[in-house]
C-alpha cells in the first residue's frame, strides 16, 4: 500500500472470519498484499489465494503476539456486543472490545508494526440524542451516558487506539501510527449479522409494525465503501501520504441519510411480504425493549433467547443521527459509490436464505409461549416503574 517500504506488505485483520473482515482481506489481496485473517471462527466462504487464516482470540495476548509477527499493518475489526443478545453479555463485551484492543496495541509495539487502523462505530458520540450532519469535532459521549455496554467499550477502545498514535515501537524502530474509522450500519450481499435477523422476523410474522417519526434519518454504509475507506486510511498512515490520517477519526457512510424502515422496504417487499402500515410511538417501543431486557436479565442464564429489540436498537433505528463525510473525502480521498440493498435481496433469493429461516417448528412455538408468559409476569411487575422512568420520553 505504501511505496516507502520496499518489502511486500502483510496485513493482519482481526475479526477476519466475519463478513466485513473477509471482504477487506480479499480486496487487500487483490492489491498484491499478503493477508492474514485472525479470528476465533474461520470464514464460511472460500478464501482466495494469498489469504491465510490463523485461529486465535484477541483476548489472549500470546495468540495476538504470534499473529502480528512479520506484519506491517493491522486492521483491528474484531468486536463483540453490537446487536441482539450479545449486547447483554457485559463481561465478554469488556474482554473483547477493551481488553482485546489493549492486546493489539501492545503487540503492535513489540512487533514493530507501524500502522494500526481501528474499526470503531458511530456510537462513540451517539447515545440517543438527535444529530444532524454531525462531524468529527463532536466530543465523545460521556461514558456514563452510553445506553449500552458495547458503545461505551468501543469509545474506550477508540480513545486508547488514538492515544497510542506516535508511541515508540520496540527497539526504537520508528513509531506506531493509528487512526479510527466510525462506520454506519453495514449492509451488502451475503451480510450475516443484521439482514438474516430481519428476514427471520419477517418470515415468522413478527414484523408487523414500524415506529418513530417517518422523518427520522440514519446512515448506512455498503461493505465495499467501507472496504475502500479502510484501505485509504491505511495508505494515509504512511509517509507517502504525509501520515495524514495518523491520530484521526473519520465517519464513514454512503452519504445518503434515509429512514431506517424505508431503507429495508425493498428487502421486505422483494421477498414477497407486505410492508407494515402500523406505526407505533417510539416511547412505547422503548418500554417494550426495556421489558424484554428485563426478561432476559431474569432468565438469560437458563435460556439465552434472542430479544426482539434492545433499548439501544430502538435508539439506533428510531432517532435521527447522520454525519458528514467531508473530512474523509478531504483527507483520505474517500469516494463512496452508490449501492442498493436490492443487491442483498437478490443474494438472499439466490441462496434460498429466507426459506431456511422460515421454518417454524414445535420447538419455536413452545419457546414463544414460555417467553410470552414470562413477559406477561414482568409487565405486571415492571410496567408502572418503567412508565415513571420513561416519563413519556426516552432518557439519555
Amino acid at each position: 500500500m505504501d511505496a516507502e517500504d520496499p518489502v511486500k506488505e502483510t496485513a493482519l485483520i482481526t475479526g477476519g472470519g466475519g463478513y466485513f473482515g473477509l471482504r477487506l482481506g480479499c480486496a487487500l489481496s487483490k492489491k498484491g498484499m499478503d493477508v492474514i485473517l485472525f479470528d476465533v471462527s474461520k470464514p464460511i466462504q472460500v478464501m482466495p489465494e494469498g489469504v491465510e487464516f490463523v485461529h486465535g482470540d484477541v483476548c489472549v495476548p500470546s495468540e495476538v503476539e504470534r499473529a502480528v509477527r512479520g506484519v506491517t499493518c493491522v486492521f483491528h475489526v474484531a468486536s463483540y456486543g453490537m446487536s441482539g443478545r450479545e449486547q447483554l453479555n457485559r463481561k465478554r463485551i469488556e474482554d473483547v472490545n477493551v481488553g482485546g484492543t489493549k492486546n493489539i496495541i501492545e503487540a503492535c509495539r513489540k512487533a514493530r508494526v507501524s500502522k494500526l487502523v481501528y474499526t470503531s462505530t458511530y456510537n462513540v458520540v451517539f447515545g440517543g440524542q438527535v444529530i444532524e450532519n454531525g462531524d468529527e469535532s463532536l466530543p465523545y459521549l460521556p461514558l456514563h451516558l452510553h445506553p449500552d455496554h458495547y458503545s461505551r467499550t468501543k469509545a474506550i477502545a477508540e480513545m486508547k487506539v488514538l492515544e497510542a498514535n506516535g508511541t515508540a515501537l520496540g527497539e526504537g524502530r520508528g513509531v506506531l501510527r493509528t487512526c479510527a474509522l466510525r462506520p454506519a450500519g453495514i449492509y451488502g450481499p451475503g451480510e450475516q449479522r443484521h439482514l438474516p435477523r430481519i428476514i427471520g422476523y419477517v418470515e415468522r410474522g413478527w414484523f408487523q409494525f414500524i415506529y418513530g417519526d417517518p422523518g427520522t434519518l440514519v446512515d448506512f454504509v455498503h461493505v465495499d465503501n467501507l472496504v475502500q475507506a479502510h484501505i485509504l486510511a491505511a495508505e494515509a498512515l504512511g509517509s507517502r501520504k504525509g501520515h495524514k490520517s495518523a491520530g484521526q477519526a473519520y465517519f464513514i457512510s454512503d452519504g445518503r441519510p434515509v429512514n431506517n424502515f424505508e431503507f429495508f422496504r425493498p428487502l421486505i417487499e422483494g421477498l414477497g411480504y407486505p410492508f407494515p402500515t402500523l406505526c407505533l410511538p417510539l416511547s412505547l417501543v422503548y418500554v417494550f425493549a426495556f421489558l424484554t431486557e428485563a426478561v432476559h436479565f431474569m432468565v438469560g442464564r437458563f435460556y439465552n433467547f434472542q430479544p426482539l429489540l434492545t433499548c439501544t436498537e430502538v435508539y439506533k433505528t428510531g432517532v435521527t443521527h447522520y454525519f458528514t463525510l467531508e473530512k474523509a473525502k478531504r483527507e483520505l480521498g474517500y469516494d463512496p459509490q452508490q449501492h442498493s440493498i436490492r443487491e442483498a435481496v437478490e443474494w438472499f433469493k439466490a441462496h434460498s436464505y429466507s426459506r431456511k429461516l422460515g421454518r417454524y417448528t414445535a420447538k419455536h412455538f413452545f419457546r414463544d409461549v414460555v417467553l410470552v408468559l414470562l413477559f406477561a409476569v414482568v409487565v405486571l411487575s415492571w410496567f408502572p416503574r418503567a412508565v415513571r422512568a420513561s416519563d413519556g420520553e426516552i432518557r439519555y
